[in-house]
């Protein structure tokens, strides 16, 4: 069967989900406010993770959702968006795709991203060359559709050719402190294309507790603001913080609406919240 070409500029707009929250009665809650620092305490960690090895949530979280970007993202309310890709479209077969990517990003050392860095990134995906600065052309084994959504996935981040290991993203965080299997403290950077959108939070601190309950205690003694959890027993009764799909966050901590997807589904809640 014959396919059109699909044209990714304008695909899986956010009206469906506007017009869901609105029949739902779903408020908007109270406006992001910058300032702060968000401290979540995370499973998965080991002392052999670093920048390239190492797929426990820590590190996804610490990648996708602190330190680098990729082409593409899940937003809050479900929806496909561009990230560091601004458009996209594929051939009839779905097999040649072609993305526009974004400029003006630099990295965190100050170095430009262009589209050499996304050949390095991606080079395990495909045949992928760059048609210029900021336009890359990605030829796939076999036709796939959904690629734009593989994209956005924790194992799909950008990173910088010339330095591939270092914990060097265009993300909203750059790394101030890194010990592995124990804690990552980034800080906001200056400025970023995605001022006010994201990255609410003046720094992010991740620390690493493999114990599902010490975790809840942690969250329970308002020693972290949000864990994710085995068990809430714990904070049973502590009506100022929430529990829901295996996540426990202080009320303190606003997030977008999430249309019934796991808080931690796309690993950015750190860029996400705010102070409430």
């Amino acid at each position: 069967m014959s396919r059109k070409p699909l044209d990714r500029r304008a695909l899986f707009s956010s009206a469906a989900a506007a017009a869901l929250l609105a029949a739902t009665g779903v408020s908007a809650g109270p406006l992001p406010q910058r300032g702060g620092k968000l401290r979540l305490a995370l499973s998965g960690a080991a002392r052999s993770d670093d920048w390239t090895r190492g797929d426990g949530l820590f590190m996804q979280v610490a990648r996708l959702g602190v330190v680098y970007e990729a082409l593409t993202e899940v937003a809050a309310d479900g929806t496909l968006r561009g990230e560091l890709a601004v458009a996209w479209n594929s051939s009839t077969d779905s097999r040649i795709w072609t993305f526009d990517l974004r400029n003006g990003v630099t990295f965190h050392d100050g170095t430009s991203f262009t589209a050499y860095d996304v050949v390095h990134s991606l080079a395990a995906l495909g045949d992928v060359r760059a048609l210029a600065q900021a336009s890359v052309e990605v030829t796939l084994t076999d036709p796939d559709p959904d690629f734009p959504f593989k994209l956005s996935n924790a194992t799909n981040i950008i990173r910088p050719a010339h330095d591939a290991q270092g914990g060097i993203g265009t993300g909203l965080y750059r790394v101030r402190r890194f010990a592995a299997g124990q804690q990552l403290l980034a800080e906001r950077v200056a400025t970023h294309w995605k001022d006010g959108q994201a990255g609410w939070f003046d720094e992010v601190e991740l620390v690493s507790i493999p114990s599902s309950a010490v975790r809840a205690q942690a969250v329970a003694e308002y020693l972290v603001d949000g864990a994710d959890i085995a068990d809430a027993s714990v904070l049973t009764g502590l009506n100022d913080i929430a529990v829901w799909d295996g996540i426990a966050v202080a009320r303190s901590v606003a997030m977008p609406m999430t249309l019934g997807r796991g808080v931690f589904d796309d690993l950015r809640a750190a860029q996400r919240w705010w102070g409430a």
